[in-house]
């Protein structure tokens, strides 16, 4: 039983890491480098980012270690199905990561160093649309976690 208390703290603080993440880039950190110029503003996303999606390349494999570990020691056919569809948007959510951290954020990275704003820009606005994207599905998931406790 420690082992499933450990897997769900894991799991859990992890969760807290991408999901709070994602809304302070995109509800505070994002209004307030609107202001600057894209010249200042692109390095900022770029070192911020890149931090970021570090910590929540950790968090996804914690994430999908610790969530087959609990699935798996309450028996598939035992688990309820707001849990497999947390397990499912959850798999969708680390596929939007993997574009972003992969594809978005080296354009990104790449517009930066070569000081090239208008690729900067576009590259951080497909950021911003993964964010967007994960943000709801995050909140999802957490709805249908309280709805199993509830």
């Amino acid at each position: 039983m420690k082992l499933y208390a450990l897997s769900l703290f894991l799991h859990l603080t992890s969760v807290t890491v991408w999901v709070g993440g994602m809304f302070f880039a995109y509800l505070c950190l994002r209004p307030a480098a609107s202001s600057l110029k894209p010249e200042q503003r692109l390095p900022l996303w770029e070192a911020a980012l890149g931090r970021f999606l570090n910590w929540v390349g950790i968090a996804v494999v914690l994430i999908l270690l610790s969530g087959l570990y609990m699935m798996m020691a309450m028996g598939p056919a035992n688990t309820p199905w707001p849990i497999h569809a947390m397990a499912g948007l959850g798999i969708v959510m680390m596929l939007a990561f993997g574009h972003a951290r992969f594809a978005s954020y080296r354009r990104l990275r790449r517009a930066v160093q070569a000081q090239n704003w208008p690729d900067g820009a576009r590259a951080l606005d497909g950021v911003r649309r993964i964010v967007a994207f994960n943000l709801v599905l995050g909140f999802i998931v957490i709805a249908l976690a309280a709805a199993i406790r509830g």
